[in-house]
């Protein structure tokens, strides 16, 4: 487990990392982050971490752009969690296209930000790739999804950070099971689909059974 007792740790991202942690869900939301600080406490009893919630719906990096001082920067996080860029794609594929985020300035945004958090903070990083439920990897959007969730993998490796590759969460249980099990427009999971990615989290950051 590379967590240590006393660690502040931030989430931020888009609707996924908020599912409602700004009303009746607060502080932390309904999704995958309450579940990360649900199992971690139960797995890891002897820890004693904060836990911050700074997800936005609706969100792509520009938005992050605009509000990373206060919501991440000033958070002072011992680890940042990352999940943005499922917004930058898909808006390409609606009705707001002039919304879209093209991967060059995608993958320029996310690392400065990354770079400009680590160097006010000291903080380490968890970095979560976007991702789309759907199983065929020729279809236009999930292949777009693929690209810039290799930019997160590079990035990652270029950090030092925790990746968490949550396609590859998906692509595991859609190997196996319809993608209408998990959400039912490929994006916004379900309950189950929120565990599939906080499986995904806690098997990145080592947050095994206790003995």
């Amino acid at each position: 487990m590379i967590l240590r007792t006393g660690q502040r740790v931030v989430f931020i991202g888009d609707s996924i990392t908020d599912c409602g942690r700004q009303g009746a869900a607060a502080p932390y939301g309904e999704g995958y982050v309450s579940l990360v600080r649900a199992l971690v406490s139960a797995r890891h009893p002897e820890l004693e971490l904060e836990w911050v919630n700074r997800g936005v719906s609706g969100d792509t990096v520009r938005h992050l752009a605009a509000r990373w001082a206060d919501d991440a920067i000033a958070e002072r996080p011992d680890w940042l969690s990352v999940m943005i860029g499922i917004n930058d794609i898909w808006r390409r594929y609606g009705d707001r296209p002039d919304e879209a985020v093209p991967i060059d300035e995608y993958e320029r945004t996310l690392r400065d930000l990354l770079r400009r958090a680590v160097d006010a903070t000291g903080c380490r990083l968890i970095l979560g790739d976007p991702f789309l439920i759907e199983a065929d990897r020729s279809e236009p959007q999930r292949a777009d999804t693929d690209r810039y969730a290799a930019v997160v993998a590079a990035l990652a490796a270029e950090f030092n950070a925790v990746h968490v590759p949550t396609q590859a969460a998906f692509d595991r249980v859609l190997a196996i099971s319809p993608a209408k099990r998990w959400a039912d427009d490929r994006v916004h999971p379900h309950l189950p689909g929120h565990a599939v990615l906080a499986d995904a989290f806690l098997t990145a950051l080592g947050a095994t059974v206790s003995a």
